[in-house]
């Protein structure tokens, strides 16, 4: 893909990738793959200049969104239960005019699926989570 990229993190999804622990502290799992992203869209060349918006399934503090923003990266939460980001994914893309430039980060194959139906593109979760890894 050519020009401005959006790429769309199934957050929850792309943590569960690497099992360090993060279901005993969610927050601070959620803090550190936003970290994770504005470390890897200063240094990926494949990123840089690209728009990262991650959803989380759940209700974050204002603090999270706003280091999110800080950092260059879109945070966004989805209130609703289990897979509440998955819904919030579909309905965001829904509102967007050009998915050929939409990236879907998810392993999710249900996801993977609603989201090609509307025309983006899908990057698997593990994938995605090494390219972070090696930045």
């Amino acid at each position: 893909m050519e020009g401005r990229i959006e790429y769309v993190v199934d957050g929850n999804n792309v943590i569960g990738v690497k099992p360090d622990g993060w279901w005993r502290d969610r927050e601070s799992a959620r803090r550190r793959l936003v970290a994770d992203l504005a470390r890897a869209r200063g240094a990926d060349r494949e990123l840089q200049d690209q728009e990262l918006t991650v959803f989380f399934d759940g209700k974050g503090a204002n603090e999270e969104v706003r280091s999110g923003d800080a950092s260059g990266v879109r945070v966004i939460f989805a209130p609703g239960g289990p897979d509440a980001a998955d819904d919030a994914i579909v309905a965001y893309l829904q509102q967007t005019d050009d998915m050929a430039s939409v990236v879907v980060v998810t392993s999710d194959s249900s996801l993977a699926r609603r989201v090609r139906d509307l025309g983006a593109a899908v990057l698997g979760s593990r994938r995605f989570r090494q390219r972070l890894d090696d930045n």
